[in-house]
């Protein structure tokens, strides 16, 4: 069952790496804001997107499968149709607790084999808000 109430989502958000696949390089655009936002506030944020070289600083791989560093959560800015590829990436990695996929995005599929493999997961949410909402 997909995260719901307030006690969870703290406890996703309590998380401090988190990989964020479709991380944008160009500001004004929510897959730029948002992890912005979060970096602002003290997390650790790998930027993943196959199209930029550098992202708040960082270089940025173009898969979660080249992230060298631990990751806590992964957060989805890609649409709904390629969730299944990226929750199969984060399921193959042993660190990965929790897959947030952003307001808009959903798939029921994937998101039951991530829970199904004890993976916590939140569908069509957006991080930015509920950290506002729940932390801030």
């Amino acid at each position: 069952m997909p995260v719901e109430s307030d006690v969870e989502l703290r406890d996703v958000l309590s998380h401090e790496t988190i990989a964020v696949v479709g991380c944008s390089s160009t500001p004004g655009k929510a897959a730029h804001d948002v992890p912005l936002y979060l970096d602002e506030r003290g997390y650790d944020v790998i930027p993943v997107n196959p199209f930029a070289d550098e992202i708040f600083g960082r270089s940025v791989p173009d898969t979660l499968s080249d992230v060298d560093e631990g990751v806590e959560v992964v957060c989805v800015f890609r649409p709904s149709e390629e969730v299944g590829g990226i929750v199969d990436g984060s399921l193959e990695r042993e660190d990965v607790e929790a897959i947030w996929m952003q307001q808009g995005i959903r798939d029921d599929e994937a998101a039951a084999r991530a829970e199904d493999d004890g993976r916590t997961v939140v569908q069509n949410r957006c991080m930015k808000i509920e950290h506002r909402r729940l932390v801030a």
